[in-house]
């Protein structure tokens, strides 16, 4: 197996962007036989085993894709990273552009050829809700996504390997993640701008302007300004029929579940992304208030006015229940 060094495997944004080096071989015996089966086991994605994957052991990138039996394409969900340990969020998609579920954890590095740390586990987060809570605006959306928590030491590029286990096989997918010094976006423990954000009242009850998710959702009966600081908020981003990311519509459905089974104890705001739903138009000023350049994004604020999770990019329905948990501490 000859392992070469590719450029342009994708980018990162927050630090500046570059090309990745994959650390990948360029062709491997599964890739030339024609396409592999559809790899879909969904439930042991969701449990992935630190045994299930070759333990680091002081090799580099390079000497771990040695492993790797077939290739596939990382999809990153995220693109915000500063130091400390952050949530990597991704899919991984076979040479046929299917979405593989297995069990998966990802390895990092400073360079291709460095010392790599991990397995860090990545387990799979169903974006699935009940039928009753589904919009069905996306019918080609992903069925769940991984999320690893990596440490990012410092600011700059880092390497990424994933590995995902399908039976005796090992599929490898990489990427880049450029971390940035820091960032102007509201983190955890950090207070968010106190503003207004689109309601029934303010829209004079044309419904139209603020949600384009069909059926509308019913999170726009309260401002941001008027309940921070005084009760759990969750504050979410997306514009389901409008999305370029392709996942607001079932983060959008995520939380209209959730809205449901946190009912009375946490207020629940959605925030459209384009004025008057407008792309043309460009931004919302409750966007550009928080320094937000894409969709979907949640933050969850607790009682005393405090974010206490953000997630960026697509995310299922545990790590949004995590979120808003972390909101009512």
């Amino acid at each position: 197996m000859c392992l070469v060094v590719l450029a342009g495997c994708g980018s990162s944004s927050g630090a500046g962007s570059t090309k990745t080096a994959s650390v990948l071989p360029r062709q491997t015996a599964a890739d030339s036989g024609g396409a592999a089966p559809a790899v879909g086991d969904l439930a042991a994605a969701e449990r992935p085993r630190a045994s299930e994957f070759p333990p680091a052991g002081g090799r580099t990138l390079v000497q771990l894709a040695r492993l790797v039996n077939q290739t596939a394409t990382l999809g990153p969900a995220n693109h915000v990273f500063t130091p400390g340990v952050q949530r990597l969020a991704f899919a991984v998609l076979d040479k046929a552009q299917r979405n593989v579920y297995a069990p998966t954890a990802v390895y990092l590095a400073s360079s291709p050829t460095s010392p790599a740390r991990g397995p860090y586990l990545a387990p799979d987060d169903p974006l699935g809700v009940e039928r009753r809570y589904s919009s069905g605006q996306d019918p080609d959306a992903l069925k769940a996504i991984y999320s690893a928590d990596i440490p990012l030491a410092r600011s700059g590029i880092f390497y990424v390997l994933a590995l995902t286990r399908a039976g005796n096989r090992l599929i490898g997918s990489t990427d880049e993640v450029a971390v940035a010094l820091n960032t102007p976006i509201p983190a955890p423990a950090q207070r968010p701008p106190d503003i207004a954000t689109d309601t029934l009242a303010s829209v004079h009850g044309k419904l139209s302007l603020l949600t384009t998710r069909v059926p509308p959702e019913n999170m726009h009966a309260t401002s941001l300004n008027q309940v921070l600081g005084k009760r759990p908020i969750a504050l979410l981003f997306s514009t389901p029929a409008l999305c370029t990311s392709r996942v607001c519509g079932p983060v959008t459905d995520i939380m209209v579940q959730l809205q449901h089974q946190f009912a009375g104890r946490i207020t629940f705001i959605h925030e459209e992304v384009y004025v008057a739903n407008d792309p043309s138009r460009g931004l919302r000023p409750q966007l550009l208030a928080f320094h937000l350049k894409s969709e979907p994004w949640l933050f969850t604020i607790n009682r005393r006015g405090v974010i206490a999770a953000r997630l960026e990019g697509a995310f299922g329905l545990s790590e949004a229940r995590r979120a808003l948990e972390a909101a009512l501490r």
